[in-house]
């Protein structure tokens, strides 16, 4: 009807082709209309319980039923879905073949991007797999991305023994999951696990993270439905929830030891959150010292918070500026925002301090300093605040380095650190576009094996450092640069 090519969704009753509800609804309001000479006639009970509208997504391969408002599982007694999405997989299959044909032939002639594959004078092929958008999934596979392409922590669960949720005829087949499954079945690790096992295979298709996205669902009801999400909130929740799975045993066996057994992580190394410590906090868990100082009676109080990501505001000075190229006044930078953060500040009277000497609620000043600096270093700009009425977005950009990020005047106590323990790495960069916290879209740069890639959903392509270093950084991750053996430094 519009023509559209997001999100089609085949009608199993008469293989007409429409879009999906988040596109312009055309598949629902087919359903609808098909509905309307049912109600002129009085059914019977019988086929009152067998009329329902199935239809399927020509992209995940996923069945839909419109009258029960949920995904299917169950196939007909002649596995009649099941050949329509082997028909459909042939078909995609098919087309897929002459289309790589085709970019094959445009590679080989295009010397542009035989360059851009060029890797110290070998080409290589683009092995990174993109993954398919759900929804509004974007803010998700943007944050996947992100995490598979930090070493550390993605070998550590691809490591990690396959936990069988399916036993007898259902084993090793794949599963097409409802809502109305039980909670006893889903594992966030696992589905996790599958996930990023997917990625960086060479895989030419995207992914579909679809049996994520349903535990997700389960775990996590913020998340439900097909609204854009917040990037950062997701990864919040998604790094705690994998840090509680992982401290509880599964499957007779318990997520620490085996992070006992396969992490070279020694205890020092670790940061306790909730409970024992696992590989996400050994990964991104530092330690803040919080300062608070009474104006009145002087009395200074300490507070140590572990934390997995630090939110820094973008300083109201530089709100204004919004592309690299305006000139008007200093460009901010990531140090101007760290400094920020760190900076020693007067409490407002909203936030009067209890002084416990005092007695009552004071003026106060407030200072944070790290105490510990984590591996992953995951810097999240605050770019949406509230005014009077809406959340507003701040388009600032803000200069990051790629390279050499140092943190050793943010610590409390520098002169305990070596002199490259707090230079990091830029890793994953994740960039909002648009102007709403509820719209816009996700995309993420990550580096890998010396290149960088601009994972936008299904579509993974290469880029160079030029165009990361331009990006409106949402989320940045920094990998804590390896020390230098001591024969190298001599």
């Amino acid at each position: 009807v519009c023509r559209s090519n997001k999100s089609p969704w085949v009608c199993l009753t008469c293989s007409s082709v429409h879009c999906g509800r988040y596109v312009n609804g055309h598949a629902k309001k087919h359903y609808e209309d098909a509905q309307i000479p049912m109600t002129n006639h009085k059914k019977t009970e019988k086929q009152e319980k067998i009329q329902h509208t199935v239809c399927m997504d020509c992209s995940s391969y996923s069945t839909y039923c419109y009258r029960c408002d949920d995904f299917v599982v169950n196939d007909t007694k002649l596995g009649l879905v099941q050949k329509v999405r082997e028909h459909l997989q042939n078909l995609e299959n098919s087309a897929f073949t002459s289309d790589r044909h085709r970019k094959r032939k445009l590679l080989e002639n295009s010397p542009l991007n035989s360059k851009l594959l060029k890797v110290n004078g070998s080409t290589t092929a683009l092995c990174a797999t993109g993954l398919r958008n759900l929804g509004n999934t974007c803010f998700m596979n943007a944050i996947l991305q992100s995490l598979s392409n930090i070493q550390q922590f993605c070998c550590y669960f691809k490591e990690l023994p396959a936990v069988e949720l399916r036993n007898g005829k259902t084993a090793g087949r794949r599963t097409y999951h409802t809502r109305s499954q039980g909670d006893n079945n889903v594992s966030l690790v696992e589905e996790f696990r599958k996930t990023l096992c997917a990625l960086w295979q060479g895989n030419q298709t995207a992914f579909s993270p679809e049996s994520l996205f349903y535990v997700v669902w389960k775990i996590m009801p913020n998340f439900r439905g097909y609204q854009q999400q917040d990037a950062h909130e997701f990864m919040r929740y998604l790094l705690d929830h994998l840090h509680l799975e992982l401290q509880g045993g599964f499957n007779g066996v318990s997520r620490s030891v085996i992070l006992q057994e396969n992490s070279n992580l020694s205890a020092s190394n670790r940061c306790c959150i909730n409970g024992a410590s696992t590989v996400v906090t050994a990964i991104f868990g530092g330690i803040l010292q919080n300062e608070v100082n009474c104006l009145i009676c002087g009395t200074e109080s300490r507070k140590f918070d572990p934390f997995l990501d630090l939110s820094l505001d973008i300083p109201s000075q530089f709100r204004n500026k919004r592309t690299k190229s305006q000139e008007s006044g200093p460009m901010c930078t990531l140090r101007d925002c760290l400094r920020s953060f760190t900076d020693l500040e007067e409490l407002d009277e909203t936030e009067l301090y209890m002084c416990h000497k005092c007695k009552k609620k004071q003026k106060s000043t407030k200072k944070f300093w790290i105490q510990k600096l984590p591996k992953v270093l995951c810097l999240h700009l605050k770019r949406f605040h509230w005014t009077a009425y809406l959340r507003n977005k701040v388009d600032t950009y803000v200069e990051f380095p790629l390279r050499g990020l140092d943190m050793k005047c943010y610590l409390l106590e520098p002169e305990n650190s070596g002199p490259e323990s707090c230079l990091y790495d830029l890793v994953a960069v994740v960039v909002h576009h648009g102007s709403g916290v509820g719209s816009g879209h996700y995309t993420a740069y990550a580096a890998h094996e010396g290149r960088w890639f601009h994972f936008n959903d299904s579509t993974v392509t290469l880029t160079d450092e030029e165009t990361v270093g331009k990006a409106k950084a949402y989320i940045l991750f920094y990998v804590e640069r390896p020390a230098k053996p001591a024969a190298e430094k001599l």
